[in-house]
């Protein structure tokens, strides 16, 4: 990433809970919204792209309703 595309990131809103980090960024250059969530057990940080037709902040309350598969699966093998 170039210095150019973190000028025009913008976080939106950020929540901290049970071992997460979720925050909420746009980029005022292109328009895309994301999500992006920060497990501090494990250190998994997947990045979730709110597509067209979904509502980031349903994304943004509810992170793993989103996520590609791959994610939940590693969150949930370090939690049994």
């Amino acid at each position: 990433m170039n210095l150019e595309s973190l000028a025009s990131m913008r976080e939106l809103d950020s929540r901290v809970g049970d071992g997460l980090h979720v925050r909420l960024w746009w980029d005022e250059s292109n328009g895309n919204v994301w999500v992006s969530v920060l497990d501090t057990r494990s250190g998994d940080a997947p990045s979730i792209e709110v597509a067209e037709g979904q509502r980031p902040l349903d994304v943004f309350h509810h992170p793993f309703a989103y996520a590609p598969h791959e994610h939940i699966e590693a969150i949930n093998a370090y939690a049994a």
